[in-house]
């Protein structure tokens, strides 16, 4: 069985839906960086970082990173159709969305791990400019890689699940519904899919499909 370390309205929604998609045994263990627990404790002995989603393979493997745990179900379970379509771009994207996207986030919701004890301006400082720079990115990313969310038979791909998961955040859809409506109601298509809405559904209970 595998074991997913991971919380509600976190990226660990998108390993799930991965899971589901492969047809495979799996449980969640209740776990982040931000909160604690036996599952945080759990975590951090296999994952110093404690950053989730983290997953644990039948056999022992820790993997670590949304895209390479995308990448590795893909491979590992070619039926899911999660790297289906064009391999070479899907690859790309998830890469894309991963040093982009996911990692202003981070800066975002934490500026102190990189400035440190610094006053509240800066900080906002920060936030704001790495802001500004995360919905650009979203923007060129919807230019780039608008025909490449779907598998054959229009099911969403783990880039198309990842980049509707990750534009959860910050402000993303509303920026893309103004300035890449188009692409704005792919992502509202991957939130329909009858895998992934009921797991946003859980992940973010208040948020409505634009």
């Amino acid at each position: 069985m595998y074991t997913l370390y991971g919380t509600d309205d976190s990226g660990s929604c998108m390993i799930e839906i991965a899971l589901q998609r492969c047809a495979v045994p799996w449980h969640r263990v209740e776990a982040s960086s931000w909160q604690e627990g036996e599952g945080t404790e759990a975590l951090a002995r296999i994952n110093p970082l404690k950053q989730i989603p983290t997953l644990v393979t039948p056999d022992g493997q820790v993997l670590t990173e949304s895209a390479a745990i995308l990448i590795y179900l893909g491979m590992a379970f070619p039926a899911s159709d999660l790297l289906a379509g064009n391999r070479a771009q899907i690859l790309r994207g998830l890469l894309y969305i991963t040093a982009n996207c996911y990692s202003a986030i981070g800066i975002i919701d934490y500026p102190q791990r990189w400035l440190g004890n610094a006053d509240e301006a800066l900080q906002a400082q920060l936030v704001s400019g790495t802001r500004r720079y995360l919905h650009q990115a979203w923007v060129m990313f919807a230019d780039q890689f608008a025909e490449q969310l779907f598998a054959p038979g229009n099911v969403p791909n783990a880039l198309g699940i990842m980049a509707a998961a990750v534009s959860h955040w910050d402000e993303a859809r509303e920026v893309l519904t103004a300035l890449a409506p188009s692409f704005a109601q792919s992502l509202a298509h991957v939130d329909a899919d009858p895998i992934v809405a009921p797991v946003f559904a859980r992940h973010w209970p208040l948020w409505e499909v634009s």
